[in-house]
């Protein structure tokens, strides 16, 4: 249960409790309890499909939420792309069954399951498909599987798993060895320690006959996994050079399954995400030249394996091919044509894109949609696909017709009735630019009235809101708030220069810095919509923002508060000289800011919330989690203590076990708990005077 820290009592009190402990004092639980837990534990979502080899079946991946064991779990199923047959599991239980990957053949498909239970272990299975047998599983691994992908032979599966040092083995802390740190990166938000469990890359006998065989072992980290045409060798990228803390590069290695590993880039920028052309002579890959400055455009670009030439081929789209749903390796259509995903304004679509660079990208997929996750073969594309009324669903796209293979969803839109946004745009304070806007209307909308409205900030900041399902907004306006959101510069989804517009004034592309133009386009939006949509209350104001979101909520509170009748800072940055000496990214603030706090404080202590703590007066929610790694707990204790310490109004909740993901992968009771502390919190400070 969450910690509320009250701002009248210094005590620490258990401030709410689990609908089932409420129940059992018969306490029923509150309305907003009851409507977080059914647009929360309702969603059923599609996800990573994979085409079999003939583009006839689609494999992919169904999420749900079980409220009553406080759990998310999945499963695998099958669908077909023509729609002849309905979409059936595969797999069933308790657990979380995902990454399905077809063998070259069609014949079976191999798949990662948490069903040990050990914990962290996972095990890797192959399912016959379409003829009789039984599961076979090929690998068991300790610390969890990713990257799955099988050799073009069907001989081989080779993965990615982490490898912990026995001397850490011990869940006893008291008989565990201590750690010697000499790097940067130790820890990483959600995992915990890495440095001494390195991601390394396997492969295992595709019929179980030997175990998984370690290709990289050594120190470094090692993500994806593409193979080479003739299965003797995988593409993966890693960061095996001794400065690699310091200049952030990453590179794409060669890794043979028998010989000495080989570099294919230099250390000059970040590359992932490869895969081999159908006639083996090209990688394609994902990302961009400059690792020394954050955010930046990532790009397709293909590399030559004989000639080692390297070239950008998707740069006549300005926007970034990494998407924040995750990156997909690109794939290739034939020798001389790929297709990657890209965001746009609030959108995320497939974009069609030549092995040359000879023409700029072209849209596959169009709407006021995502494109979350894909897969294409044998002139099929599968895709899940989420729009803001609709959660993840899976579609076909065959010979320019587009198919929707499952309405997981239907039951329950049904019952909680997604509201739709409405965009607008808004012009920069100096016209020259336009922002992304929307606006969503509370459930059981009159016009002849007047609601209190919730100003939503994204984390980031190089990300973007727009035209996705997104259970937070639908979460307020159920509970009777106008949801307000937009994409201010510093984001992603537009063109380079609008993300690098809140670079610090030091850095080789100088920007505003954080609190800079940012916080503009932030208040031109809520002036534009208070100015355009009446009912909207101008006196019944709130803000709420995550992450770099929960900066801009205390920048806000400190800088405008009079805009605002409460504000909501969740796992927030508020003190930038902490953060980079505690966050498990910290180190890499100098390539966002241009500078370190310890070469140059000032721009540090002038970009703070911190700074200017003692101008807050507007009534304050802190939420953070014991666990967060990215933005340490110690962001939202100084925030609190100072407000405290001025006599302020302040309320601080602490979720235990928790990391800096609490709102989108948090036990589904504290994501519900959660929701009710903010809809309970908006609901009384907002209330009409």
């Amino acid at each position: 249960m969450p910690r509320k820290i009250r701002p009248l009592d210094p005590a620490t009190v258990i401030a709410m409790s689990d609908v089932s402990n409420v129940q059992a004092s018969n306490h029923p639980p509150s309305n907003h309890a009851v409507l977080a837990e059914r647009i929360i534990g309702g969603v059923v979502t599609a996800a990573s499909p994979a085409l079999s080899p003939d583009g006839a079946q689609i494999a992919f991946v169904v999420g749900k939420v079980d409220m009553v064991k406080n759990k998310a779990r999945s499963e695998v199923w099958v669908a077909a792309t023509d729609a002849s047959t309905a979409p059936r599991p595969l797999t069933s239980g308790e657990k979380n069954d995902s990454q399905p990957t077809w063998s070259p053949d069609g014949r079976s498909l191999a798949f990662v399951s948490s069903r040990s239970e050990n914990k962290g272990e996972a095990t890797l299975h192959v399912l016959p498909m379409g003829l009789p047998g039984e599961v076979r599983t090929i690998a068991i691994m300790k610390d969890g599987i990713d990257d799955v992908a099988w050799s073009p032979d069907g001989r081989s599966v080779a993965f990615t798993s982490r490898t912990r040092h026995e001397r850490y083995d011990a869940e006893d802390e008291s008989w565990q060895a201590p750690r010697k740190i000499e790097r940067f990166f130790t820890q990483l938000n959600g995992e915990g320690w890495i440095y001494d469990r390195p991601s390394h890359v396997y492969v295992v006998a595709a019929d179980g006959t030997a175990p998984p065989r370690n290709l990289t072992p050594g120190e470094f980290q090692h993500s994806g996994i593409g193979w080479l045409a003739d299965s003797s060798a995988v593409i993966t990228s890693a960061a095996r050079h001794d400065t690699w803390d310091f200049d952030f590069a990453s590179d794409l290695y060669l890794v043979p399954l028998d010989g000495e590993i080989t570099a294919l880039t230099h250390q000059t920028g970040n590359y992932h995400a490869a895969r081999v052309s159908p006639d083996g002579r090209r990688v394609a890959f994902l990302g961009m030249d400059d690792s020394r400055t954050d955010p930046q455009n990532h790009h397709v670009g293909v590399l030559t394996l004989a000639t080692g030439e390297r070239q950008w081929v998707s740069r006549g789209l300005d926007r970034t091919f990494d998407s924040v749903s995750g990156s997909v390796a690109p794939v290739w259509l034939d020798d001389d044509t790929l297709l990657s995903c890209a965001e746009d304004r609030g959108t995320s679509h497939l974009y069609r894109v030549s092995a040359d660079g000879s023409y700029a990208p072209v849209a596959v997929s169009t709407g006021a949609r995502w494109v979350k996750s894909w897969d294409a073969r044998s002139g099929s594309v599968a895709m899940a696909i989420s729009s803001v009324d609709r959660t993840t669903e899976l579609f076909a796209l065959r010979d320019g017709a587009e198919t929707q293979l499952t309405h997981l969803g239907a039951a329950y839109a049904a019952v909680v009735k997604p509201q739709s946004w409405e965009r607008f745009a808004v012009p920069t304070t100096d016209a020259t630019l336009e922002i992304d806007a929307w606006i969503m209307r509370p459930v059981g909308f009159d016009a002849t009235k007047t609601y209190p409205m919730l100003l939503n900030v994204h984390g980031g900041p190089h990300t973007q809101y727009g035209e996705t399902f997104f259970d937070e907004a639908q979460m307020q306006a159920a509970a009777g708030f106008v949801v307000l959101m937009s994409n201010p510069r510093g984001g992603s989804g537009r063109e380079q220069s609008w993300g690098q517009a809140i670079l610090g004034p030091k850095h080789k592309h100088p920007g505003t810095g954080w609190g800079g133009v940012d916080v503009d386009d932030v208040l031109a939006v809520l002036d534009a919509a208070l100015a355009r949509y009446p009912f909207c209350d101008p006196d019944r104001v709130g803000m709420i923002g995550g992450s770099y979101g929960g900066y801009m909520a205390t920048w806000l509170a400190a800088h405008h508060g009079s805009r605002f009748r409460a504000i909501c800072s969740e796992r927030a940055v508020n003190n930038l000289i902490s953060e980079e000496w505690s966050s498990d990214i910290g180190s890499v603030f100098q390539v966002e800011h241009g500078t370190t706090h310890i070469e140059d404080p000032t721009e540090y202590a002038r970009m703070s919330p911190m700074t200017y703590v003692n101008d807050i007066h507007t009534p304050m929610l802190i939420i953070h989690s014991e666990n967060d790694l990215r933005c340490p707990m110690s962001q939202a204790e100084e925030l609190f203590m100072a407000l405290r310490l001025l006599r302020r109004d302040v309320t601080f909740y602490r979720f235990p076990g928790e990391t800096h993901e609490l709102s989108r992968s948090g036990s589904p009771v504290h994501r519900r708990q959660r929701g009710e502390i903010v809809l309970d919190y908006f609901t009384d400070k907002l209330a009409p005077r």
